[in-house]
């Protein structure tokens, strides 16, 4: 029998982490049919025999466990995993589990209510971070966004606006949208995908309570994944489907930040900054900036003003909560409307 729910579980040396992972699947309150679908990606430790133990538990509670894998020298990766779990699932909607988290028992029940309203969206939740303070600016940024800034912060350097960990979605929805990039170690898999579930005219919503415990620790596979990988992407992005619409922008910091995303641009792109805006006077007494390694003649030479004379839209490179509220008082005082008059790219 199909299932309505497959929780889809890639694994890969998780022996740490997966007699609580497989608990909170277990402790899940949906009445409805659920299946848990795990893919064993060349597990070395003792992973197997804790899904074995568990896959007695959960299918004498009713819950139909599929396993899949291989035992090859070296892991395949997250992309390929999470594509083989999906594959040997047979679940309407799919729910996203990273065998290090811990769900909460009415996961599943609630953001299955919200995909059925929203067919062709990624479901997110609020997460619990482990431990509790060691990511408090991230954590606060993928719980406090407000909905219309589930897509408006979609270029920042924190990734999808509702993290992977937490997505559910329709199975029909993930196979118009999907697979998963497979390219292995170092490949942003996840934020592959949501530019591609954007591109596509997806929504993002997110169930406004704590269903995740979502743990941080070295070994994750994130940390794989280079900055200079994710900053690449994120510029080609934006150049996609935010800058077409502007026939000029100012990018609001005229230090490290904002002078490294005006280098990334394509040429044409770059034509269309007509200024930095910035609060240091130093900057704003050079006048302009010089980009040196240009091969246009003449180089290119920027303006630098001061944000109140600067004009809209803006490309905002400047982290949010590290200047103790004095930017955000800046910008709410220009009223200006997110995603129209500026996007976050810090």
């Amino acid at each position: 029998m199909r299932a309505l729910v497959s929780v889809i579980l890639p694994v890969h040396n998780a022996e740490p982490w997966l007699d609580e992972c497989l608990g909170s699947v277990l402790q899940q309150d949906f009445e409805g049919s659920m299946e848990l679908s795990v893919f064993n990606d060349a597990s070395k430790d003792r992973s197997m025999a804790i899904i074995e133990k568990w896959k007695v538990k959960l299918e004498g509670s009713g819950i139909l466990v599929v396993v899949g894998g291989h035992n090859s020298p070296s892991p395949r990766g997250v992309g390929y995993s999470k594509n083989q779990a999906i594959a040997q699932s047979s679940g309407s909607y799919l729910c996203f589990l990273d065998s290090d988290d811990v769900m909460m028992p009415q996961r599943v029940r609630l953001q299955l209510e919200a995909a059925i309203g929203h067919p062709a969206s990624i479901i997110g939740c609020q997460v619990r971070r482990e431990p509790p303070n060691s990511t408090e600016r991230y954590t606060r940024w993928i719980n406090q966004l407000a909905s219309d800034q589930l897509l408006t912060q979609v270029f920042t350097s924190n990734g999808p606006t509702v993290i992977m960990p937490t997505w559910f979605c329709s199975r029909a929805w993930f196979s118009h949208v999907g697979p998963f990039d497979e390219g292995g170690q170092g490949v942003p898999e996840d934020l592959l995908f949501f530019y591609n579930h954007l591109r596509k005219g997806g929504g993002v919503v997110r169930v406004d309570q704590c269903l995740l415990l979502y743990r941080y620790h070295h070994g994750a596979a994130t940390h794989s994944v280079l900055e200079t990988t994710l900053w690449t992407h994120r510029v080609r992005f934006l150049e996609e489907r935010a800058l077409p619409h502007w026939a000029t922008f100012t990018i609001w910091n005229a230090g490290k930040q904002g002078r490294r995303l005006y280098r990334s641009l394509t040429a044409g792109a770059r034509r269309k900054v007509v200024a930095f805006c910035d609060v240091d006077e130093n900057k704003i007494k050079k006048g302009f900036y010089c980009y040196e390694d240009s091969q246009e003649r003449p180089k290119p030479q920027v303006p630098i003003l001061h944000f109140r004379v600067a004009r809209p839209p803006f490309v905002i490179c400047v982290k949010l909560d590290l200047t103790g509220g004095a930017f955000e008082d800046n910008l709410r005082s220009l009223h200006l409307q997110e995603g129209r008059d500026f996007l976050h790219f810090s």
